[in-house]
């Protein structure tokens, strides 16, 4: 059972956050046991967790302020692992170096500032940028599967419901031909009329050559008898002179 001192203490420090919000950090006591805060980190930007909402417990001992509380985060996050306690000078890990004058605020800033460091210590694990994004991305969805997380912040839940109908209208949209479709269509009709356009000009280039072709063999056809006509006009000229000129040798 907490101390009445304890009790006090983490009453304040709700009513100042309440107050005055930390940024990226929201932090609420459980309605059945002062002693267990769940928190919320947002991810920063910037950083591989950008978009990621990291959900957690801080469970405070009974002589707090005078001893550190123990942390855990429980959403997938490729910087601790979950469910498990987390090693910070500011934790039950340490409580030779715990202050007394640090504060829930204090205590999940150091958090935050912790998490966005590479730094190794127990409770931590060691994963890609890649698969901190792709963490950071299916978060909202893995907290709104808690029950606890819907009932203490409700303002994630209606958040994230909404984002879902948004990307489902979206999706719906596309597939009912609402997004690129259309362009799509108007490129294949585009394609095909440039197909035929095509195959008419190539049609008339053919048509083209077959006529000069046409034409060259008539006027060589023409040519040809262009030259055979004087010859034999000739031969018969030559003939009829040859005739003529032998009547007057018969006659004699």
């Amino acid at each position: 059972m907490a101390e009445r001192a304890c009790v006090k203490r983490l009453q304040k420090e709700y009513r100042a956050l309440c107050k005055e919000p930390v940024s990226h950090i929201v932090a609420r006591p459980s309605p059945n046991d002062i002693l267990e805060w769940h928190y919320v980190l947002e991810g920063s930007q910037g950083t591989p967790f950008a978009g990621g909402y990291y959900y957690g417990k801080i469970k405070f001992p009974a002589d707090y302020p005078f001893k550190p509380p123990g942390i855990t985060m429980t959403t997938p996050n490729g910087r601790f692992i979950t469910q498990k306690k987390i090693c910070l000078s500011m934790s039950d890990f340490h409580p030779e170096s715990w202050n007394p004058m640090w504060s829930v605020s204090s205590i999940l800033t150091g958090l935050l500032s912790f998490m966005m460091d590479n730094s190794p210590t127990t409770g931590s694990v060691n994963t890609t940028v890649a698969e901190k994004q792709r963490l950071a991305k299916a978060s909202m969805a893995f907290n709104c599967k808690n029950p606890t997380f819907r009932k203490l912040f409700p303002e994630y839940v209606e958040k994230y419901e909404q984002q879902w109908v948004s990307e489902q209208a979206a999706v719906v949209e596309e597939v009912q031909g609402g997004g690129s479709g259309r362009p799509h269509e108007e490129n294949i009709n585009n394609n095909d009329t440039n197909n035929n356009n095509n195959n008419n000009n190539n049609n008339d280039k053919r048509e083209e050559k077959k006529e000069v072709k046409r034409v060259e063999l008539g006027k060589e056809e023409l040519k040809g008898r262009k030259q055979s006509f004087p010859t034999w006009m000739l031969l018969l000229l030559l003939s009829f002179v040859g005739v003529v000129m032998a009547l007057p040798l018969m006659q004699l």
